[in-house]
């Protein structure tokens, strides 16, 4: 049984990016895991520890040696090998050097497909000691670090300078240097509570060593699982409960190595200040978690993590108190100085803010933008002026000094103006909504103003952007267009609307004319949203087959296109897809290789044998069974009404010669396969599907 070891590596640090110290971590880890493996080396389990000045991970039962391994080099074949002599040809002795072996040493490897000389060569197994720094070198320098850093007067280089460096296996510190720093076995605590370094004696002993004599606790996920539980608990005591935003939550773990949860409190009359405003103060500027109540609300109150357990927990929290108070006291004094005119005061600033130089101001967008919206509220049967007002007003709050200060809350502030403004609730809620979805998984708006103003906002950026030949390549998108292209199919399919992108596409294309030719923007656009559909359902399990079997037939309304899908999907759960599928196919090659073409209509007076007169009998009656369902748009009861034709179609092929001498009966042949393919052309070219 091979021998084993625990091992323990850690790289300590000054304080690390807290926004991607977990990547890091994974990475880390995943980057020595794999390592080690391609040096064949096995371990039981390896679990990482990440805190704001370290990273760390623990092996354990990690192989002590590699295995030896026998390597097999093929060389010529024997017949090439030798010559009729039995003498070894040049080949066999270029081949026996280039492994640095005498021919005479050369095994044989005889197989039914032949015989080959082969060089075996056992290739003994290192010390795992010998080789860990190299693996290490090799995992730091492919971590996920976007701008190294230099320190002191050394070339090496790391995301942060690097004040120690423990590496243990077994109860043996590993002898070398890594990242210009001599390898220890000492650990280094709490900045404040444990300073000092004192030495790890064992790998297994160092997260408990770590959390007795360091005050530190190592493992991440506990970490915000102490952090959750202790400010989940302080909201509770006052009979709240805590607004725990996952993103925060990563970020206050990672900014701490021993957490202490602090209620702190603010003036009740800040309360004023629309709730919004105040979350976002306290959780991105702060890193502070708000308080809510039993409705939502919220209370003046807030929960602060320190990074430290201090004797003297009430001067912590006056400290944050007194912070928190001037950032509450100048938010206030926008939401006074914002609300003094009304939200269509703002419109005349936006004239002098560009949104793109070539595609003129925001107020241009917003008359762009305006005409968008009135053509799809009229194709929707929503007011058309609600839908233009909305339009008009929605960049308007981007000029106040509420955005100026706070630009995350955008649309937000927008509708609490429009609300003291006495707009419409419609055009109100819209100016939030337009911004909605943000991000995959995102909410979509709910109301006919949010929807109609968050697609026109999205058409006219799309068009605009490809316009000027400024579309997404590789991994740049900084206009977000892929975002634009996915909520805009998102939003015409789970809500649905019954909207021809193409044409909303050319229609916005027309509305840029007076900046640019758009023409050939629109089906640019076009084409690069049906990418991005591919992209929508395939994370929705469905198969780019089933989306190009759909798409294929230049379907424009995003909605109908949805249904189709779902009814393909269906079909080809059948028992009698597979075989449609097959002839689907084999009806496609023959009418694209028939340089004639059908006939107009089937001629049942032509028609000879049984097999043919029985399939076009029931392709005429299927014609007229399947024609209200595809009025009713009901594609799942097509397939299904157009796979009771299976039987009829495996007679036809099976008895009938398509392909025949006589013209006239080739030609009606061809024309009943045409009206057999027509059956399921109503809803997706089948043929496609794999």
């Amino acid at each position: 049984m091979a021998e084993e070891a625990d091992l323990l590596v850690e790289i300590g640090t000054e304080e690390l990016p807290p926004a991607s110290l977990r990547q890091l971590s994974e990475a880390f880890a995943a980057g020595l895991a794999a390592q080690l493996q391609g040096h064949r080396l096995t371990f039981h389990d390896l679990e990482p520890f990440a805190t704001p000045r370290r990273l760390a991970l623990v092996v354990t039962q990690l192989d002590l040696h590699q295995p030896d391994q026998t390597i097999v080099r093929r060389g010529p074949a024997l017949a090439n090998a030798f010559d009729g002599e039995g003498k070894a040809t040049k080949a066999a002795i270029g081949f026996a050097r280039s492994c640095g072996l005498e021919v005479s040493e050369l095994g044989r490897d005889e197989t039914p497909k032949g015989a080959w000389l082969v060089a075996r060569k056992t290739e003994f197994g290192q010390p795992t000691r010998a080789l860990l720094i190299s693996m290490l070198e090799q995992t730091l320098r492919g971590l996920p670090i976007p701008k190294r850093m230099r320190w002191g007067e050394g070339e090496h280089e790391f995301v942060r300078p690097v004040h120690w460096v423990t590496v243990i296996l077994g109860e043996e510190t590993v002898e070398g240097e890594l990242l210009g720093i001599r390898i220890g076995r000492t650990t280094r605590g709490h900045r404040f509570h444990c300073p000092g370094e004192f030495e790890v004696p064992r790998p297994a002993v160092y997260a408990e060593l770590l959390a007795v004599e360091g005050r530190i606790e190592a493992r991440f996920a506990k970490r915000r699982q102490m952090i959750a539980d202790q400010v989940s608990a302080l909201a509770a005591s006052i009979g709240g409960r805590a607004r725990l935003d996952a993103t925060l939550l990563e970020e206050v773990t990672a900014l701490c190595e021993w957490p202490t949860a602090i209620l702190g409190g603010f003036e009740k009359r800040f309360l004023e200040v629309p709730s919004e405003v105040l979350i976002e103060t306290m959780e991105t500027n702060q890193k502070y978690f708000p308080v809510l109540g039993p409705e939502g609300e919220l209370l003046p109150h807030f929960i602060t993590v320190s990074n430290i357990e201090s004797l003297d927990p009430d001067q912590v929290r006056a400290g944050n108190e007194r912070v928190i108070r001037p950032r509450f006291s100048d938010a206030a004094f926008f939401w006074r100085q914002d609300r003094r005119q009304p939200l269509e005061a703002f419109a005349e600033r936006l004239s002098g803010v560009v949104f793109h130089e070539r595609l003129g101001s925001l107020a241009d967008k917003s008359a762009r933008v305006a005409q968008i919206s009135r053509y799809i509220a009229g194709s929707l049967g929503v007011e058309e002026e609600l839908a233009a007002r909305a339009a008009y007003l929605g960049k308007c709050d981007l000029v106040s000094q509420m955005i100026f200060e706070f630009p995350r809350l955008q649309g937000t502030m927008g509708r609490y103006y429009a609300e003291q403004s006495g707009e419409h609730p419609c055009v109100a809620k819209a100016l939030e909504e337009q911004y909605l979805p943000r991000h995959a998984g995102d909410k979509l708006p709910v109301t006919d103003c949010g929807r109609i103003l968050s697609l026109a906002e999205r058409l006219d950026t799309l068009v605009g952007i490809f316009a000027i030949g400024e579309r997404p390549s590789g991994v740049k998108d900084p206009y977000g267009l892929r975002r634009a292209a996915i909520g805009t199919l998102r939003i015409l399919i789970e809500t649905p609307l019954a909207l021809d992108l193409r044409e909303l596409l050319e229609l916005t294309a027309q509305e840029l004319h007076t900046k640019v030719d758009a023409s050939a923007a629109a089906g640019e656009v076009f084409d690069y949203a049906m990418e991005r559909l591919r992209g929508y359902f395939s994370d929705q399990g469905i198969k780019p087959d089933v989306v190009d079997a759909v798409v294929s037939l230049g379907v424009t309304i995003p909605s109908d296109i949805h249904r189709r899908i779902l009814a393909v999907e269906s079909f080809r759960r059948l028992p009698e897809a597979e075989a449609l599928t097959a002839a689907n196919k084999r009806i496609r090659n023959i009418l694209r290789k028939s340089a004639e073409g059908a006939a107009d209509k089937v001629d049942m007076e032509v028609l000879e044998a049984e097999e043919e007169i029985s399939l076009a009998r029931r392709v005429r009656e299927l014609r007229g069974e399947i024609g209200p369902l595809v009025q009713r748009q009901d594609y799942e009861g097509v397939l299904r009404a157009a796979a009771s034709v299976r039987a009829n179609v495996d007679s036809f092929f099976d008895r009938v010669m398509v392909v025949t001498d006589d013209a006239r009966l080739r030609r009606n042949r061809l024309a009943l396969l045409t009206a057999l393919e027509e059956l399921f052309l109503g809803v997706a070219d089948i043929s496609k599907l794999q």
